[in-house]
């Protein structure tokens, strides 16, 4: 008898208990996944999207050419299937995926490759007008033709050579767009986005939620969640509650007393990834005052990085010194970062005549952001550390659309911004924030308007090679001219972080925090 139950349990031990894990690991299909962010979006038409939040809920409706890994950002085909670079650098041509409709019927081909593109590039397009392209350099800017080949091909022709094109395609810049959405909501497209993707657009109530259902006609494997509600939730605490209530899944951007509560609750996860992403102060160098060389060299002394470090990320970043993260190749590491030296602010200041009577205007972002997880707290430590040198500043806020409409006008003083890394490629960071090609207005990435020629220059021969080497080579140089200048105040690079519900599964992270929820599945 006791030898038989031994049998019978030992069956139980191999036999039925693996069965039961491999079933708690099998995916399960239905469920609304909730989604608590920050913010609302500006505007679901990526190609004219500049904030996050556009971002994130764009990507699960549209898709690229070229798509970067779920977990890296190395490029993956996406809606082409394979391409090729001609000898002379100027041509590339891609083959594109067959069997492909857009979320309204239509057929998705080469000639909705090309009206996606020609639209933003070609200002005698018909829907040209329909749109805001401020980010073109750091997508399609170098692309001077558009080629249908045939049906399921196309070529990208530049005027010259453009190495980060490639990694430039898989930015959510760079869209495939059905033409008869184009052609029906004119511009209201980024109200009613139709693509290809996993996700179809259901409902948008404004500042409250987004609704996506799960594109059951799509070419690749089917969403598991039927649908997604990106639901805005602006203070931290607020998304917190409701992670830990289960009203939502996920909770994105939370500050880190948030994250270390979070880590406290068994059926909670946090996730961790070294980011490509930045932080910033950024100095209108076309301002009275900020025009000085000295001036803006007093205001990186003026800040103690490291405690911003510890005090506002809580150790879930690392202080910067360079525009771009040192997870990014090109960096140079060789520079000596601005030291807190007080003493050395004062004496810069004195020189540029800087006196009491000086005020300057701080913009403190309005929401959280994993490279700024605490905007309002950064700006009045940032305001205190400027005092101690003897440099008023007042802090000015405003909703989030209207700030980054009046800072890329240059209408600020000084206004703190960030990067979410965009294509892992020095370029995106360097040429596309800071030469003298973005600091056009209105519509500046460049915020600070900093337009040093020799910088934009070394940059725009970086673009040229495809020697990885030299190209790094350049971008140290670069990277030495922006140090000694200092439009910026580069703050922090923050870890990624994600925040989820263990009921969730497969959930992806990015090195810039950007992700398709396609695969993700949830326990009933």
């Amino acid at each position: 008898m006791r030898r038989g139950l031994c049998i019978f349990f030992l069956f139980l031990i191999l036999g039925v208990w693996p069965l039961l894990g491999f079933a708690a690991e099998e995916p399960q299909d239905g469920g609304t996944l909730i989604w608590g962010r920050g913010g609302d979006s500006v505007n679901l038409d990526l190609a004219q999207a500049t904030d996050g939040e556009s971002i994130k809920a764009g990507i699960q409706i549209y898709e690229n050419l070229v798509k970067f890994g779920d977990n890296s950002m190395d490029v993956e085909p996406q809606l082409a299937t394979s391409w090729s670079v001609s000898e002379d650098g100027l041509t590339w041509t891609f083959k594109l995926r067959k069997g492909v409709t857009f979320h309204d019927g239509t057929p998705f081909n080469a000639e909705a490759v090309y009206h996606s593109f020609a639209r933003i590039i070609d200002e005698d397009h018909p829907y040209h007008e329909h749109g805001k392209w401020r980010y073109l350099s750091l997508s399609l800017g170098p692309v001077k033709e558009i080629k249908v080949i045939d049906e399921y091909t196309v070529a990208l022709i530049t005027e010259k050579p453009y190495a980060p094109l490639i990694n430039n395609l898989a930015l959510w810049l760079c869209p495939i767009v059905s033409p008869a959405a184009m052609e029906k909501y004119g511009d209201q497209i980024g109200r009613h986005p139709v693509g290809t993707g996993p996700f179809t657009f259901e409902k948008w109530i404004k500042d409250d939620q987004i609704i996506l259902n799960r594109n059951e006609n799509y070419w690749g494997e089917n969403a598991h969640v039927e649908s997604i509600i990106l639901k805005s939730i602006p203070e931290p605490s607020s998304r917190l509650m409701a992670l830990q209530s289960g009203t939502i899944d996920i909770a994105d951007d939370l500050d880190p007393d948030s994250i270390s509560l979070v880590r406290q609750k068994d059926n909670l996860a946090v996730m961790e990834k070294p980011s490509v992403n930045v932080g910033y102060l950024a100095l209108n160098t076309e301002k009275p005052y900020l025009s000085d060389v000295r001036v803006r060299q007093a205001i990186n002394h003026a800040i103690d990085k490291e405690t911003l470090i510890q005090t506002i990320y809580q150790g879930l970043a690392i202080p910067a010194k360079n525009p771009f993260p040192p997870s990014i190749w090109g960096y140079n590491d060789e520079i000596q970062p601005y030291a807190y030296d007080p003493d050395k602010a004062r004496e810069l200041l004195q020189k540029a005549g800087v006196g009491a009577d000086v005020e300057l205007e701080l913009w403190a972002m309005p929401v959280s952001r994993a490279y700024m997880p605490e905007p309002v707290k950064t700006a009045e430590l940032i305001q205190a550390y400027l005092s101690a040198v003897g440099l008023k500043a007042k802090i000015v806020r405003m909703d989030w659309g209207t700030y980054l409409n009046k800072t890329s006008g240059g209408e600020h003083d000084m206004c703190m911004l960030g990067w979410l890394g965009g294509n892992a490629d020095p370029d995106n960071f360097l040429y596309g924030l800071l030469s003298a090609d973005t600091a056009e207005t209105p519509g500046a990435s460049n915020v600070a308007l900093w337009k040093n020629q020799e910088f934009t220059e070394l940059c725009l021969e970086a673009q040229q090679t495809f020697d990885k080497e030299e190209r790094a080579r350049l971008y140290g140089q670069a990277q030495e001219i922006v140090h000694q200048d200092a439009p910026w105040v580069p703050l922090a690079h923050s870890t990624i972080v994600r925040c989820y519900n263990k009921r969730l599964h497969n959930v992806p992270l990015r090195p810039n925090g950007l992700n398709s929820f396609q695969m993700i599945w949830k326990e009933h």
